[in-house]
């Protein structure tokens, strides 16, 4: 009885066709089980898993009546430059007055074989504090440091006087890198602060032996310049650290209060030595269309992506080394299809078209959002806004939603105004700490002036569904554990569904592009 209440309730909420909620949720899992399978070793850009899924998306979406948007039929070919490190034949030191201190690649500090690195760099090393040069919003850590054929030292994150989204835009990749090489700078070493990783040392250590994958083209190059690159472990940082001012502990203690690290030179040189093994590769974004019925808004687009990519199959946790990512992100390919069957709702028809994309390359760092971005299937100019599903993580009742950027456009307001149909609320990143604002593929379109939202199930500090979140990211993230075997709240992603899709409806009915907000920062690269 309980249960019918509730679904009538739900019902005269809701601005969409009250259907079953069961039936709704039966078939998003029916889709998560599909592309988590095990037969799909986990979905890795450029495998025959991905391409496996990316035909069923395709297949999905045109039997929920979407035309094709792609390059051939529903599929975007994306083509790789590939990179992995041949550990055997590479090697990295700390030279400290004339002694060389030869690091232990995978337990002490790895390369990062992403850029095109150079074969032998040698090199005095500088810590930069954060790294970050945003002069107009009052902290540049550049200031007065000597960078010229030097390695950047930086600690990840930022100060507190830097808002979210800001701070996580400069601690892009594209973003401070730039920076450092205007700087003079021929390399980095980044440290991760231990209170903000959300993978642990010893489980991401083993990535660093698979490929790294780069779009191939001109206007993709995000390293120019470049020579060395590599990460360290905190656990190993102080060796960093040895006779400078100040020690890897104590900056450690003021960037967990939040206030700006000082810069200053390492009585360290940096001796390295690496082999590359290159090579090419190609996956697929998988694009489909719903026109719109507005004879001028039509040619408008509402971009609706998740990524389908994992991390394919790796080292063996408990006894299992395929990493399925049925929430991360096979969930939220499952919700694209579904909510294209929502939308097509005869009594609201939609004003502009909606787009759909489930992207490749995520984990290897936005690639397949960044190449659609740059490289639409539909005029660039058309496209007005992005809501991009990703992790969402429905383990608990869907009663708020978090959204990484929520007060920097419109689709703020228009995210409130949707959920609150359905008695959620709606609140800014909880945690900007971990940089969610650029970690997902929203941060592509973002880059282009193209207001965007990502979305999580939100929670309040202290409860149990913070204890459930945390408990997942530490066990489950990147892990073979996130499969079909854990617990999930099926109602709670269909309801989360009817949310994002009332929330498209708004934005591609509203006569009104999306737009940013007047203190918004990333209002700078709108067309």
């Amino acid at each position: 009885m309980l249960r019918r209440l509730f679904l009538l309730a739900l019902a005269a909420l809701s601005p969409l066709p009250a259907s079953d909620l069961t039936a709704e949720a039966a078939r998003w899992w029916n889709h998560v089980a599909v592309l988590a399978d095990d037969r799909l070793e986990g979905r890795d850009t450029g495998s025959p898993g991905h391409l496996e899924a990316a035909r069923y998306v395709a297949q999905e979406f045109e039997r929920a009546g979407l035309k094709p948007a792609g390059t051939s039929g529903y599929l975007q070919a994306v083509s790789f430059l590939t990179r992995r490190i041949d550990e055997a034949n590479s090697r990295l030191a700390l030279v400290r007055a004339g002694r060389e201190h030869v690091l232990k690649l995978g337990e002490e500090a790895n390369f990062v074989s992403r850029f095109d690195l150079a074969s032998s760099v040698e090199a005095p090393a500088v810590f930069v504090g954060y790294g970050l040069h945003q002069p107009d919003a009052g902290h540049d850590d550049l200031a007065g440091a000597d960078l010229r054929g030097k390695i950047a030292v930086y600690l990840s994150g930022g100060p507190s006087s830097l808002p979210g989204p800001l701070r996580a835009h400069a601690q892009s990749w594209a973003e401070r890198w730039k920076a450092l090489r205007e700087a003079g700078a021929v390399g980095t070493i980044s440290i991760a602060n231990p209170r903000t990783m959300d993978v642990p040392w010893s489980r991401s250590a083993p990535a660093r032996l698979k490929p790294s994958m780069v779009l191939e083209g001109a206007g993709f190059d995000d390293g120019t310049g470049l020579s060395f690159s590599a990460v360290f472990n905190p656990q190993h940082a102080g060796l960093l650290f040895e006779g400078a001012p100040h020690s890897f502990a104590e900056l450690l203690k003021i960037a967990d209060a939040g206030k700006a690290l000082p810069s200053f030179p390492l009585p360290v040189t940096v001796r390295a030595r690496a082999s590359l093994d290159r090579g090419k590769a190609e996956s697929h974004n998988v694009a489909a269309v719903l026109p719109g019925n507005d004879p001028k808004l039509r040619t408008e687009y509402v971009v609706l992506s998740a990524h389908l990519d994992h991390v394919g199959v790796g080292a063996a946790i408990a006894g299992d080394s395929i990493y399925n990512g049925a929430m991360d992100n096979a969930a939220g390919v499952a919700s694209l299809i579904e909510i294209a069957r929502l939308l097509r709702n005869p009594e609201r028809p939609l004003q502009r078209s909606v787009l759909l994309v489930a992207v490749t390359g995520e984990e290897k760092g936005l690639q397949g959002s960044r190449y659609f971005a740059n490289r639409p299937t539909v005029k660039p100019e058309s496209m007005v806004a992005n809501l991009n599903l990703d992790m969402y993580l429905p383990i608990h009742p869907l009663r708020s939603i978090a959204a990484p950027g929520l007060n920097e456009s419109s689709l703020g307001d228009q995210l409130r105004a949707a959920a609150e149909g359905f008695g959620i609320s709606a609140h800014p990143d909880p945690e900007p700490d971990r940089n969610l604002f650029i970690r997902s593929d929203q941060y592509s379109f973002i880059r282009r002036g193209i207001p965007a939202l990502f979305f999580k199930f939100g929670y309040a500090p202290g409860s149990p569904e913070e204890r459930l979140q945390k408990e997942w990211i530490k066990t489950r993230y990147h892990a073979p554990s996130d499969d079909l075997k854990q617990p999930v709240d099926r109602e709670a992603a269909a309801l989360f569904n009817r949310v994002i899709a009332e929330l498209t409806v708004r934005v591609a009915n509203d006569p009104e592009r999306p737009r940013w907000k007047p203190d918004s920062f990333f209002r700078r690269f709108a067309p």
